[in-house]
Order: C-alpha cells, then structure tokens, then sequence
C-alpha cells in the first residue's frame, strides 16, 4: 500500500521561503579609538572610511550609551565597522577561546598581492604571521589596534574545485555530528576527557612525527 504524505499544515505553509542573502553588508566591533582604528584600516590596509553614525541612543534597544558607529567600505560595497563608545576602553578577548579562533579574513587577488601587503604592514610595524599555505588558498594573519584578528586571504582554487568541494561538506558535517553525539554519551559516562578530534586531517604535513 503506498504511503500517504501528509499536507504541510497551514502555520507552514504560510512561512515565507528564504531571501537570497546576497553578500555580507557589514561586521561590526566596538574600538578603543576611532582615529588610530582609522589609521590603520584607511592609511595601511587601504580600506576608505565611507560612513559615519552618531548617536546618544541604541536605535535597536533603547538603551543611552553615546557612541561614534563609522564604516570602512570594502571592493565589493560591503564594510567593516567599529563602535567608539568614547571610553578609551578596548574588547576584551573571550576568556575561553584561543586567539587564534575569532578573526575575520579579506581576499586579495593574487598571491603577489598577498606578499605585497605583508611588505606593507611590516614596514608600518605590524607583526605578521605568514605566508600560511592553506590549500586552496593562501593566507597571512596580523592584529589590529583593537586586538582584532585579521586574515588575509588570495585564492588559489577555481570555481570548479570549489564547487567539487562543497558536494562533501553535508556528509562531512554529518559524520562530525554523529560522532560528537557519541562523545557527549562517553564524556556523560566518564568515558571521555580529550577534545573530540575530526575524523579527517585535512593537514597531514603539519602531523607531528
């Protein structure tokens, strides 16, 4: 006998499907100070300060906390932003994450580029981490005044190996799931204490012997 499918019901239904989310308008951090942040984003990385928004008052919550909200523009017409809030009082790092983990990347277009910029910022002295061999692209890492972390990044796969990439990532993510689901049961149990590993190394070079 075949099997009867259901009719969605009415609440679902009536859900709108998705907006193509077209590109990333902006990433937002709060500053120590709006002309040193300013400096460094403008004067060395290039990166035009293009709008500015001041106000006493949060527009989404209410709340009074005067701040300066000011934007760099990148190529493709999205921004970076920084809050001044006025304090002289920089973000602190979260206290349970490596350094290494919360950073934002920009691309560049070629690795010519790339090593280009890292000339750049050394002689404006910035420490700089790299060139680091990622694959499918090349990257260099550095901080800003804020104790950002920042990446940048020049692509070396095409469209097509990307795209022959992407048809792996669900299954990918899927056996990760299934596994930490397994390790959750095992730490319940007393039966885990290590940091759940990939079941792939995608860096084996980096193994060490």
């Amino acid at each position: 006998m075949a099997a009867v499918l259901s009719a969605p019901s009415t609440a679902a239904a009536a859900i709108p499907a998705p907006p193509p989310i077209q590109q990333l308008h902006h990433y937002a951090y709060r500053a120590k100070d709006a002309e040193e942040t300013r400096h460094f984003y403008e004067d060395i990385l290039g990166l035009p300060l293009y709008h500015i928004i001041q106000s006493d008052i949060v527009p989404s919550t209410g709340e009074y906390c005067p701040y300066t909200h000011f934007f760099f523009r990148l190529q493709d017409g999205s921004f970076i932003a920084f809050f001044d809030l006025g304090d002289d009082v920089a973000a602190e790092p979260s206290p349970n994450t490596p350094q290494w983990v919360n950073h934002i990347a920009f691309r560049v277009n070629t690795v010519d580029e790339l090593r280009a910029m890292k000339q750049r910022l050394e002689a404006n002295g910035v420490e700089v981490l790299g060139v680091t061999d990622h694959h499918i692209f090349h990257s260099i890492y550095f901080f800003d005044p804020n104790g950002i972390r920042l990446e940048l990044s020049a692509q070396l796969a095409d469209e097509f190996q990307m795209l022959q990439e992407s048809k792996t990532c669900h299954q990918r993510l899927d056996e990760w799931t299934a596994r930490k689901e397994q390790w959750r049961k095992d730490r319940a149990a007393g039966k885990a204490s290590q940091p759940l590993k990939p079941q792939q190394n995608d860096r084996p070079e980096l193994v060490k012997r």
